[in-house]
């Protein structure tokens, strides 16, 4: 469902990670051309090979971006939040998008549409820019999070994800976003598997779990166990 534009997404859009330090010339541009789009939980937002009419922003909610391997397993590729940017790749390379996006909470998204995108960063150089540094972060993310898949152990997944959300909500006390089954999605293995890895962290004192609230002890530990992969 597309609502009316909200008066204070000129600011919103100044504070996302693509926009910040834009002029508000130019926000004011953007909120010209974008959707604001609501999204009930489990709705489908687009399908793998979807044509890459236009990207969005995760204003509020969560998203799933995920693909469907040949054996009908899912794998979960990232979980955007506010702020977040997503579909953007496949825009901008003038392909269709290559995974499902699904919202995992009732979601507000802003959706800005390709062509009248193109138009402005033409106009605007600095637009382009800030795409890039974005897109060679994602490129990073997306590296990373396949040499974590293929070359560690469960162990090492999970103690590189729970270093992220670190990071993320900038606290030693985190919150898990995702539910068991999804974040083991998320970790290439099974909720059983990530259960027992969960309650072993805890037993060896890397951390301290309170159902979905994770306290880290031991930093430098679990920063070891990221980088071998093992226990």
């Amino acid at each position: 469902m597309v609502e009316n534009r909200d008066k204070s997404l000129v600011k919103w859009l100044g504070e996302t990670s693509l926009f910040v330090g834009m002029e508000e010339q130019h926000l004011r541009e953007l909120s010209g051309i974008a959707m604001v789009v609501s999204y009930k939980r489990r709705a489908t937002i687009f399908s793998e090979g979807d044509p890459g009419s236009g990207f969005y922003l995760v204003k509020e909610g969560k998203v799933k971006i995920y693909m469907i391997s040949p054996d009908g397993k899912e794998q979960i590729l990232h979980i955007f939040g506010p702020g977040d940017p997503f579909g953007e790749v496949a825009v901008f390379a003038g392909q269709s998008f290559p995974a499902h996006a699904v919202a995992l909470e009732n979601s507000r998204l802003v959706f800005l549409p390709r062509d009248d995108f193109v138009v402005l960063v033409a106009a605007n150089p600095a637009l382009g820019l800030s795409l890039l540094a974005v897109l060679s972060q994602r490129l990073r993310q997306f590296t990373k999070m396949i040499d974590a898949l293929s070359l560690k152990e469960v162990p090492g997944r999970l103690a590189a994800h729970l270093l992220y959300l670190s990071k993320k909500q900038s606290t030693g006390d985190l919150q898990l976003e995702l539910s068991k089954t999804q974040l083991a999605s998320l970790l290439g293995t099974i909720p059983e598997t990530l259960s027992r890895m969960l309650s072993k962290l805890q037993r060896e004192g890397f951390v301290t779990i309170e159902g979905a609230k994770i306290s880290i002890v031991d930093r430098v530990g679990l920063v070891e166990l990221a980088e071998i992969g093992k226990f």
